[in-house]
């Protein structure tokens, strides 16, 4: 039976067996998605326990999607199960209350630069505003990598359901004004880090690359490509503060 059949006859019976087959079928997404995560997190958690949440989130999704709408399934389980991942790294809270410290007071002084300057802030520019030196500032990002990957996923994490209501054709009219805007300002924010920053956005997030291939793609290796991620994701936070705090 090929998968758009099984759909079909899962929509019409929501018979138990049918649901364990699709189960099974997409469990590989499970996989790529918490195997990815686990890699981003330094290792900082169980891969097993990924995958168990990552379940959660795809069980959710086979329940909730519709066939018929004609939305590819993967699209619309990837967000959900990265969302079921990322609640559960949330709930352990894991990162050390220090790091999440020093991360806030970065994201603070990159909202302030940008909005003072109104234009890319520098290494120089942040060093200046916290009192620290470049190379003291650059410790400190490096410190950060772990902290960058979850900061930004709990971010995004907190518009997966106006996003994924962008795939629902009845869902709210003002939730999927908020949905598109905020896929909008998101875009804007991409767009106006330097070139490479957001090429590692891109090819991190977009087109789902390791640091390593990443790095062979720019020519800089894996620490650096770790460091100049971080400093886009605190950009991208400031920059998207600064957007919808207007």
């Amino acid at each position: 039976m090929n998968i758009n059949d099984l759909w079909e006859k899962y929509e019409k019976s929501k018979d138990e067996k049918l649901r364990e087959e699709l189960i099974l079928n997409y469990l590989y997404l499970v996989k790529y998605i918490a195997g990815r995560l686990y890699v981003s997190y330094n290792n900082n958690v169980e891969y097993d326990d990924l995958v168990s949440y990552g379940m959660f989130g795809l069980i959710d999704a086979i329940d909730k999607y519709e066939f018929s709408r004609g939305v590819k399934f993967e699209t619309y389980a990837h967000l959900r199960i990265r969302g079921a991942i990322i609640d559960y790294l949330r709930e352990i809270d894991w990162i050390p209350r220090s790091v999440r410290q020093k991360a806030k007071e970065l994201e603070k002084a990159y909202t302030e630069v940008e909005m003072e300057k109104g234009s890319n802030a520098t290494d120089k520019d942040i060093a200046e505003k916290l009192g620290i030196t470049e190379s003291e500032l650059q410790k400190r990002i490096q410190s950060m990598t772990s902290y960058s990957v979850v900061s930004l996923d709990e971010y995004l994490d907190q518009h997966r359901e106006s996003t994924i209501d962008i795939y629902n054709e009845d869902c709210n009219p003002t939730s999927r004004l908020e949905a598109e805007e905020f896929r909008e300002g998101l875009a804007e924010a991409i767009s106006g880090l330097p070139e490479k920053e957001k090429k590692i956005i891109t090819l991190y997030y977009f087109e789902e690359l390791t640091y390593k291939e990443i790095g062979s793609i720019l020519s800089i290796s894996e620490s650096r490509v770790s460091q100049l991620h971080t400093k886009a994701i605190l950009k991208l936070k400031a920059r998207m503060t600064l957007l919808f705090c207007k």
